[in-house]
């Protein structure tokens, strides 16, 4: 069961990096903060690919095309999930978006199940059916000024995390399937730098603000690229261990995480409803844990 512990660690690194790129966006923009996690994570990146390479001698990497193929995808969703989070904090709150997050439970598990014929017990979609409904009722927006942009970006982030996670499991299985923490930081090194040059590229062309922000902001973006670095290298080692669906589900510890700094940084506040949606979301996503 490593890669439950592995998928544990990485969430409280996530949630790190989500808070640090939070504060980027008044600035640089969605995009310009979401670049922060793969321009400034590539050095981690790298360091780490090295220190598995020393510790996995005579281990070859194979980047087939099956490799690209999901490493690709898995990179292009990614740049749109987290855009999309990020957008979600902004405008719902740092927790309400760490919760629309989970939606990408529910997207995984049915990609894993058409895709890659990774099916859940029937404890595991009654665990992701629990999930739906709470982040339904979460997600709906009430008020005289219903927020369903910041509704719609929190699921959107969901489903571009589900295609990113299920493309990163058939990347590493392509990689080096009997070296599972080779595999996923290369896979993550490779994809961080066709991210960078991509999105910066665009960036450069499009919106040199946003860019000249991201600079300006280097410290801040150290720290982000850091946990950034680190919270992949452990999720996508945990993918190749385990199911995308199982493995995203394990990351339910972001919830209370979020909404303990959303207080503390964003003096961000959770009504009586939307932590009871919260919890039984948190419920749905365990019971699809064990499934």
């Amino acid at each position: 069961m490593l890669w439950i512990l592995l998928a544990a660690a990485a969430a409280p690194l996530q949630v790190a990096r989500n808070a640090m790129q939070r504060g980027l966006v008044g600035d640089a923009g969605p995009w310009g903060a979401t670049l922060v996690r793969f321009m400034f994570g590539l050095p981690f990146s790298c360091l780490f690919l090295a220190i598995a390479l020393a510790l996995s001698p005579g281990a070859e990497l194979s980047f087939g095309p099956r490799f690209w193929i999901g490493a690709g995808l898995a990179g292009m969703a990614q740049i749109g999930a987290t855009a999309a989070l990020l957008t979600a904090m902004h405008r719902s709150g740092f927790a309400l978006g760490a919760a629309f997050q989970q939606s990408s439970l529910v997207f995984t598990a049915i990609i894993g199940a058409l895709v890659l014929h990774e099916s859940l017990s029937p404890l595991g979609w009654a665990g992701v059916v629990a999930t739906t409904g709470a982040l339904t009722a979460l997600s709906w927006p009430s008020g005289a000024n219903p927020n369903w942009a910041g509704a719609i970006a929190g699921l959107a982030s969901g489903a571009f995390y589900a295609v990113a996670l299920n493309g990163y499991r058939v990347a590493n299985l392509a990689a080096a399937p009997d070296h599972p923490f080779l595999a996923a930081v290369a896979t993550i090194t490779l994809a961080q730098g066709l991210q960078t040059l991509g999105l910066g590229g665009w960036l450069l062309v499009r919106d040199r603000k946003s860019l000249l922000a991201v600079l300006r902001a280097w410290k801040s973006s150290m720290g982000a690229g850091f946990f950034g670095a680190a919270a992949s290298a452990l999720w996508v080692t945990a993918l190749a261990l385990a199911p995308a669906a199982q493995v995203r589900a394990v990351g339910v510890v972001e919830m209370p995480l979020s909404a303990v700094i959303g207080g503390r940084l964003f003096a961000e506040r959770l009504t009586v409803g939307q932590m009871t949606f919260g919890v039984i979301a948190a419920l749905g996503v365990v019971l699809a844990s064990l499934g």
